[in-house]
């Protein structure tokens, strides 16, 4: 018997997995849909958190960001540690940091702890995108090797789609069960608990390493020579995610206070119009080139953007609907262009750095315009803090758009 074959004898062979790979790709994919559908249920419940405390509307967008800034911090902080940790146990905690988000939300329901909860589950949902993205690529190889594409095409509809479904679910429970502040979070507790169950069985993908790195926190990199480009891409995914945030988070004041809309389901189907429009913009059109897709979007979201404003000065519902799907089909794209663009001006070695800065400014744009826009209607009306704010957003996705363009030519 020869040397090598002594060796393999006496290795300890690795335990089987429970599910194989194909079947834990549908596991990560479905755990991760709850999660961030999770993330945004509450978008239809801030009025009514609003009418019961009778606190203005600057709360309502102190909530929302305190979200943005947990996923901020948790992507800076622990986004890159399955590398070292392993995708599972990682994925793990980032369902069971739901839970806890879910928990405080049913048991402690004053304003701290709507910041809490909302922070707390913007933490989870931070490491856990970052994480079951690669596990879901990772799960998709070894399952059907040469087929990359569906497990792009999976992350990017689950991501989005999640936080499309989210506001719509909450709608529904809103506005027919009789409990609407405790239904909504026991349900995704549930769901979430039976999520994890799930996925402490599927396949892990990562070699964890001999020796473990010493912690730092995820490196953040600006690439040198094209960093005017990347900041313009930058700034157009910020542009991008500033809408999104305006939805998430003051969709029903606006509905209620300008549009007298005052449905909890309606609250909820505009915020989920506005993501699913981004979603089907970025299934439908992601075969374009990242120069065509900025092109359509850099069309497309400032015309959304025109039929909101228009919507709010003249008091028509309907057309505010119809702004919200046509900015979210502008959303989606030009967001997913601008990622594209700015992956491809990093260095091969640096990507994950650069990406880091990419992302982490695009959630500056999720949470400081909120801010902006809730300090602005506790002194002015809400029709010209819409207006106002269409303008910006307009201009400064144009202006950022038409700047990557050019260095894409």
């Amino acid at each position: 018997m020869s040397t090598d074959t002594l060796t393999r004898a006496a290795a300890p062979a690795r335990p089987r997995p429970l599910v194989t790979h194909g079947a834990g790709f549908w596991v990560v994919g479905w755990a991760f849909l709850v999660a961030m559908a999770f993330s945004t249920v509450p978008t239809p419940l801030y009025a009514i958190y609003q009418a019961r405390d009778g606190f203005p509307t600057y709360v309502v967008t102190i909530v929302f960001a305190s979200y943005a800034v947990g996923v901020s911090a948790s992507l800076y902080l622990a986004g890159h540690l399955s590398d070292w940790f392993g995708r599972r146990p990682v994925v793990l905690i980032a369902l069971l940091t739901e839970v806890l988000s879910a928990a405080v939300f049913l048991l402690w329901q004053s304003v701290p702890a709507l910041v809490v909860a909302r922070f707390v589950g913007g933490l989870g949902i931070g490491v856990l995108t970052a994480t079951a993205t690669a596990h879901l690529a990772e799960l998709n190889a070894t399952a059907r090797p040469g087929r990359g594409r569906r497990a792009v095409t999976v992350a990017t509809g689950v991501n989005l789609g999640g936080l499309a479904v989210g506001p719509l679910i909450g709608g529904v429970l809103a506005q027919y069960v009789t409990r609407p502040l405790e239904t909504p979070y026991a349900i995704f507790l549930v769901l979430l608990v039976v999520s994890a169950l799930a996925v402490a069985v599927v396949p892990e993908t990562v070699e964890r390493p001999a020796e473990r790195p010493a912690y730092r926190p995820q490196q953040v990199r600006l690439p040198g020579e094209t960093r005017s480009t990347f900041a313009a891409a930058a700034v157009g995914a910020a542009a991008a995610f500033s809408v999104m945030g305006l939805f998430m988070s003051l969709a029903p004041t606006v509905l209620a206070g300008t549009l007298h809309v005052t449905s909890r389901l309606a609250a909820g189907a505009v915020a989920f119009s506005v993501l699913a429009a981004a979603t089907v913009a970025q299934l439908a059109l992601g075969g374009l080139t990242p120069r065509r897709q900025l092109s359509i979007g850099l069309v497309v979201m400032p015309a959304g953007l025109v039929l909101i404003a228009a919507s709010v000065a003249a008091a028509v519902t309907w057309l505010f609907v119809a702004g919200a799907v046509v900015a979210g089909v502008g959303l989606g794209l030009v967001f997913k262009a601008a990622a594209a663009t700015a992956a491809g001006l990093a260095a091969p070695q640096a990507r994950g750095e650069t990406m880091a800065a990419f992302f982490l400014i695009a959630y500056v744009g999720l949470a400081v315009p909120v801010l902006l826009i809730g300090a602005a209607l506790s002194q002015f009306e809400t029709r010209p803090v819409v207006l106002v704010f269409t303008a910006v957003v307009g201009v400064a996705v144009v202006g950022a758009g038409l700047k990557v363009l050019r260095a894409l030519r």
